[in-house]
């Protein structure tokens, strides 16, 4: 068995995963689907599409061949966007190893399914060892080592803590955690509240409402992942509330900045082709909407994001249909 970490992605976070494990002293194979870009990257040693600033040390190599992708690898990190997950793992199926730990930080929902990251990486590969990192990390801040924490889940204490030990530092700081379902439905649900959140920036309707958004937000997240299975604490913790709050009011949440441009009138279409990266919280809508009707549990706020989205409503409309519900107890 090698030392090198091999990166499955070329976006923020499969960077700044990178930067990461170069810092504890590991080489780094980033792997890409598209050879152009990988070679922009060697060439320039910088993320200019998606994490302008950050260099890549010297100890990162870049490729697209599906062969070189896993040679020497001790450890995988999966960091492709949800909807595409099951792609790119049906593409290195034949090449990729079975008995390696895989630590996943995608967050999303795959709609066509719904199943969570890690299901789809086994649906995909078998019963291989998964791991899912997640916590409150706005990439950019990252990228200048600011303090952070994330938790690493798995049912396999031993595999988590892998995953802690490989990327804790002194300004990243990383918990374990034994319930997967938990933290990657709280990851996923959490960009569907923050679009809501910049709606509530958009049309400037005030602190307030942005406090009560996050709270009734997170009773949402809570109400559906316990339904599902998942732990009511973990909703408390760092993927949880941590990770809500963050993406909800940082400048530099993609989903929160989409929801403030669809707040101040932009159309999804618009909102869609004014970024580079992509926005997870879009299809997660689709995919909770279907959930909550799966598994019978009413999300207000989660049907009022996916009525803008994709039935026309205008987020001031919104606002006012769920400010007019019934009135009832707090839960």
């Amino acid at each position: 068995m090698g030392r090198t970490v091999t990166i499955i992605g070329d976006g923020a976070m499969a960077t700044i995963c990178a930067l990461l494990a170069c810092e504890k002293g590991y080489p780094v194979r980033m792997w890409g689907a598209f050879p152009d870009y990988l070679e922009q990257l060697r060439s320039t040693r910088e993320n200019r599409k998606y994490l302008p600033g950050a260099r890549f040390p010297e100890s990162v190599e870049f490729t697209a061949d599906d062969a070189c992708a896993f040679r020497d690898a001790f450890l995988i990190v999966s960091a492709v966007p949800c909807q595409y997950l099951r792609s790119v793992w049906t593409r290195l199926l034949p090449v990729a190893p079975r008995t390696l730990p895989i630590v996943s930080i995608t967050k999303g929902i795959e709609v066509k399914t719904l199943q969570r990251p890690t299901q789809i990486i086994r649906d995909v590969l078998g019963d291989v060892p998964v791991v899912a990192l997640s916590g409150p990390n706005i990439a950019s801040e990252l990228a200048q080592k600011l303090p952070a924490t994330v938790t690493a889940a798995c049912e396999d204490l031993e595999l988590a803590q892998l995953a802690q030990e490989v990327f804790s530092t002194s300004w990243f700081r990383v918990y374990t955690n034994d319930d997967v379902i938990g933290v990657e439905l709280a990851a996923a649900m959490k960009n569907v509240i923050a679009l809501a959140a910049g709606g509530v920036d958009g049309l400037d309707i005030g602190c307030n409402a942005k406090a009560a958004l996050l709270t009734r937000g997170l009773a949402e997240i809570a109400r559906l992942g316990i339904a599902m299975g998942a732990k009511r604490e973990t909703f408390a913790g760092l993927s949880g509330l941590g990770d809500l709050v963050t993406t909800c009011i940082s400048p530099a949440s993609r989903n929160r900045t989409a929801g403030e441009k669809m707040g101040r009138g932009a159309t999804l279409q618009e909102v869609v082709g004014s970024t580079n990266s992509v926005v997870e919280g879009i299809p997660t809508t689709q995919a909770v909407i279907q959930l909550a009707r799966q598994y019978n549990v009413h999300m207000p706020i989660t049907e009022a994001v996916h009525a803008i989205l994709f039935e026309g409503k205008s987020a001031r409309q919104a606002i006012t249909d769920l400010m007019s519900r019934q009135l009832k107890r707090e839960d």
